[in-house]
């Protein structure tokens, strides 16, 4: 099925049909289709992330420090929370629509010289990281930060066979019915961007996930640096910012400021300053200039205050709630009101062992569940009835998030209110509060 668009409302609707009639393909598929769309990107220098937690914000932190050195940036990222172009950016700036719809239109030619010829539709992730690699190859980059979007291994990304660099986050248990059961199969799923020859850097506090990356990386004879927390400190945690110091021969006695308040977003800073080390360590660089740009990252849905006593954070997995409620009990230590969780996720997630966790972990007042907008969605009343499970505290089922707002804020009296589950329900937030549809 080809149809062709005439503007940009109608290219961003055609791909988002994709997924109703296509299917995840081979990595020859892949190439093939970035074969006939010139290759683009090949002789640019290329980065690829891959991890369960924190692939969005290394690759953020990155393409921050990479612009403060003057370098021209791609950086192809999911999900989006608002609009579809955030996915492809060129220096932290998502591409406009104009620009959109031109790589569209190069890239529908080239899908329906492919129906000629019998070879089957790019799924939805390939015809955007086509799409992608023609807008970085048009704006002339100098570096692309390739973010994968499901695994490693087998993920579209993984077409790139010469990365320069290659990155792996925090590793946990997601996409299980895809990845595998347990820690030590999605590891080797996501060590499957390692590259011969290419080195690695990687995130080293899973034990068991860093003994598989540690292995593949020998056997592809990749030089690799891990990273643990034994690389850094952190100072100070507040509502709005973080101080950390690394501990290496670079950065002794100095100190890091990022605006955020995950703690777990220093490890993800770490992880993207020692890629920066490696990358521009044969140039003479400016160190101030990284420290103004971390000093302004700010990367969308995870722990931002989206309003007033209003924080949401994409966590949709057990690793990334495990991290949310280490976060949020730093920031409540003390306070005598306990925060309301707005909680919505999709149905399959593991979402009986977040909520078994947050439950047992974070001293909150009330429990509102919600549904987001999406066809994997689970139904607010299923979802109250597995936190009737696992608390005595007041649960409260709202299937409008518009209504969920509210009552939370009917509620809070003195307490914050954090919304977690999903990064869907992140986007339809920010929506909202920003006075759109939320459902749009």
């Amino acid at each position: 099925m080809v149809v062709r668009a005439v503007n940009y409302d109608e290219a961003a609707a055609y791909i988002e049909e994709l997924p109703k009639f296509t299917k995840k393909h081979t990595l020859d598929h892949t190439r093939e289709f970035l074969r006939r769309l010139g290759n683009p990107g090949e002789d640019r220098k290329i980065i690829h992330v891959a991890g369960t937690n924190g692939k969005g914000s290394v690759c953020a932190y990155m393409q921050a420090i990479l612009m403060a050195e003057g370098k021209r940036t791609g950086f192809f990222t999911s999900p989006h929370l608002i609009s579809i172009n955030e996915r492809i950016r060129v220096d932290n700036i998502p591409v406009d629509d104009e620009t959109f719809l031109d790589v569209f239109c190069q890239v529908m030619e080239v899908v329906e010289e492919m129906g000629r010829d019998g070879i089957s539709h790019p799924s939805y992730f390939e015809f955007l990281y086509g799409m992608g690699m023609k807008a970085f190859a048009a704006a002339d980059v100098e570096y692309i930060i390739l973010e994968t979007g499901l695994g490693g291994r087998l993920d579209a990304t993984n077409s790139a066979e010469h990365p320069c660099l290659t990155v792996i986050t925090s590793i946990s248990l997601d996409h299980m019915d895809i990845l595998g059961d347990t820690i030590e199969k999605i590891a080797a799923e996501k060590a499957g961007i390692i590259k011969t020859g290419v080195p690695l850097i990687f995130d080293g506090n899973c034990r068991p996930a860093a003994e598989v990356i540690r292995k593949t990386a020998q056997e592809k004879d990749a030089p690799c640096r891990e990273i643990s927390k034994n690389a850094y400190e952190i100072l100070e945690v507040g509502r709005k910012s973080i101080a950390f110091c690394r501990v290496n021969a670079y950065d002794k006695d100095v100190t890091w400021q990022m605006p955020v308040c995950g703690v777990y977003q220093v490890r993800n800073a770490v992880l993207a300053l020692e890629a920066a080390d490696y990358l521009l360590a044969d140039e003479h660089v400016h160190r101030g200039r990284w420290h103004e740009s971390l000093a302004a990252v700010k990367w969308q849905g995870r722990m931002e205050e989206a309003a007033p006593h209003v924080t949401i954070d994409g966590a949709h997995n057990l690793g990334a709630v495990e991290a949310f409620t280490e976060t949020v009990r730093i920031l409540e230590e003390g306070k005598a009101a306990r925060p309301v969780i707005i909680f919505s996720t999709v149905a399959d997630k593991s979402y009986e062992q977040m909520i078994s966790y947050l439950c047992g972990n974070l001293e909150a007042s009330a429990y509102i569940v919600t549904e987001i907008d999406d066809r994997r969605k689970l139904p607010a009343r299923e979802l109250g009835q597995v936190f009737e499970r696992y608390t005595d505290k007041r649960v409260i089922v709202k299937k409008e998030l518009r209504d969920a707002l509210d009552t939370a804020r009917d509620i809070r009296g003195e307490a914050e209110i954090y919304c977690l589950g999903s990064l869907y329900l992140a986007g339809m937030v920010k929506k909202l509060l920003a006075g759109g549809d939320e459902h749009a």
